[in-house]
């Protein structure tokens, strides 16, 4: 399972991840498919450069929007603002949501982010594509 997101959303992630860095910038992918329509992001509750959550009442609302929109969750994202797009130790152990790709954008080269994409199961992963649309 990969993930198609149109470049606009991906320059929307990367102007979030910038603008809370040096903490760690957090947000929910919705679309049909494996193509992405909407990103919506999210406050990260932990104020942390290392790990983050999502506000709660804010993930709910999203997820609400996005179920009025006809659309499913098909990838939680955050930043590593220092550290290379991969996941840590504490963001494997906290991947609980079967079916959705993790998506981690990395700042580590500010004029190129790095954007990549895995599915975490029982502690198994496994990267998957994330290509970039062009805009239609």
């Amino acid at each position: 399972m990969g993930l198609r997101i149109p470049r606009a959303i991906l320059e929307a992630m990367a102007a979030q991840a910038a603008a809370a860095a040096p903490l760690e910038a957090c947000g929910i992918l919705a679309g049909r498919g494996d193509r992405v329509e909407a990103f919506h992001p999210t406050t990260n509750a932990d104020q942390s450069a290392e790990h983050f959550s999502m506000a709660p009442k804010e993930q709910f609302a999203v997820a609400k929007a996005i179920r009025a929109a006809g659309q499913q969750v098909l990838a939680i994202y955050h930043s590593h603002p220092h550290s290379p797009a991969r996941p840590s130790a504490e963001d494997i152990r906290l991947a609980v949501t079967p079916g959705v790709v993790y998506v981690i954008l990395s700042l580590r080269r500010k004029e190129r982010p790095e954007v990549k994409g895995f599915l975490i199961e029982e502690a198994v992963v496994t990267e998957t594509a994330v290509e970039a649309l062009a805009e239609e």
